[in-house]
């Protein structure tokens, strides 16, 4: 596949009318290493024959991209840090997004498969791998990477014909479409999580006190990682966040002692940081804080045991891996507060929640 390497507005939307019919392919390259959004660096696109290679470092394509992706279905492989990557260029667009990573989980051909692996499973075709770490910020691109991003969306239109086939013929289309727009919901840019301290299971024995301070230090580190654009472990890694919470320093002093060496933690978040510490917690603060759930023990342990058995048996009934019907940890998390999780909305309650509930220990 020929490729049209794209440096201007005007030539990007001569592109499009030339070439983009009612579906488009897409895939990018970003890199994630000094900062908290990933940096876009290469869009590639296939629409009936063209490919356009897109570079967003020689210009603003995002009026383009909102342009190409409107009204069009977009196939995309395992889109998800994608969807990061083009949410500030995207701007809340509406995607109507055909995941082939996911098809392929709903068609039982693996879950999680590569798109290298699917290209090979599915068309016979071998895709070199040698790029995968590329500097993609770096211009110009060697005519090595120019090939691999190529490939990236050369066989996207084949793998989309397969898998939508497939999924008609097993009655999947709707479930792999709800599947896709969660995933391409990313596009939105919402607030931060307002609870994140329950990803933390090892502190739920903590008083609510604890918890709730623990909630204070994540919710500003990541405010604080957004406004900043770094990486939240340049600010605060998760196991100084915890010892902190567990124990806050009596000084200054202390807490500089204590964060030495993270990188993006200057003396004014510093500063910041020890005011955050340092404020009582209110009894208004607590009764916002949910409490950490605590890793299933006793009977809780066993319901989760036999909820597994089943959803592995309704699994194989289904032939799709049991990862994609329903993860461990959301069981878990049913187990433990009896209240059904948000990842298993939609067809998945459908499926599974007449199934689950019964298990629970009264």
């Amino acid at each position: 596949m020929s490729s049209t390497w794209t440096t201007n507005a005007d030539a990007f939307a001569q592109w499009i009318e030339r070439n983009a019919g009612d579906v488009v392919r897409l895939d990018t390259e970003f890199m994630r290493r000094d900062s908290y959004y990933p940096k876009l660096a290469l869009v590639q696109i296939a629409a009936g024959e063209g490919c356009a290679l897109v570079d967003p470092l020689a210009f603003d394509a995002a009026p383009g991209l909102r342009s190409l992706v409107t009204g069009r279905v977009c196939v995309m492989h395992s889109a998800g840090e994608d969807m990061e990557a083009l949410a500030p260029q995207l701007d809340g667009t509406a995607l109507r997004l055909f995941d082939t990573q996911i098809a392929a989980a709903f068609c039982g051909l693996g879950f999680g498969l590569s798109y290298r692996n699917l290209v090979g499973l599915l068309l016979g075709i071998e895709i070199a791998k040698d790029e995968t770490r590329s500097d993609w910020l770096r211009r110009p691109l060697r005519d090595a990477q120019v090939a691999y991003a190529e490939q990236d969306v050369a066989h996207l239109h084949d793998l989309h014909a397969r898998l939508h086939e497939q999924l008609a013929q097993r009655g999947r289309l709707a479930w792999h479409e709800e599947d896709c727009a969660r995933l391409a919901a990313r596009l939105q840019r919402g607030p931060a999580d307002p609870q994140p301290q329950r990803a933390f299971r090892n502190t739920a024995a903590w008083p609510r006190a604890r918890q709730a301070l623990l909630r204070r230090i994540l919710r500003w580190r990541e405010h604080k990682a957004r406004a900043l654009d770094r990486p939240r472990p340049w600010l605060l890694d998760d196991a100084t966040a915890l010892a902190l919470a567990s124990q806050p320093p009596a000084s200054p002093d202390e807490l500089s002692m204590r964060t030495r060496g993270l990188r993006a933690l200057r003396a004014a978040e510093r500063a910041e940081l020890f005011d955050v510490l340092r404020a009582p917690v209110s009894d208004e603060e607590m009764e916002q804080t949910q409490p950490i759930p605590a890793a299933p023990a006793g009977r809780n342990k066993s319901a989760v045991a036999a909820m597994k058995a089943r959803v592995d048996a309704l699994a194989a009934a289904m032939d799709v891996a049991p990862g994609l019907l329903c993860p461990r940890r959301l069981l878990e998390e049913y187990a433990v507060t009896r209240i059904w999780p948000d990842g298993l909305q939609g067809w998945r309650r459908a499926v599974l929640e007449a199934e689950l509930a019964p298990l629970l220990p009264d």
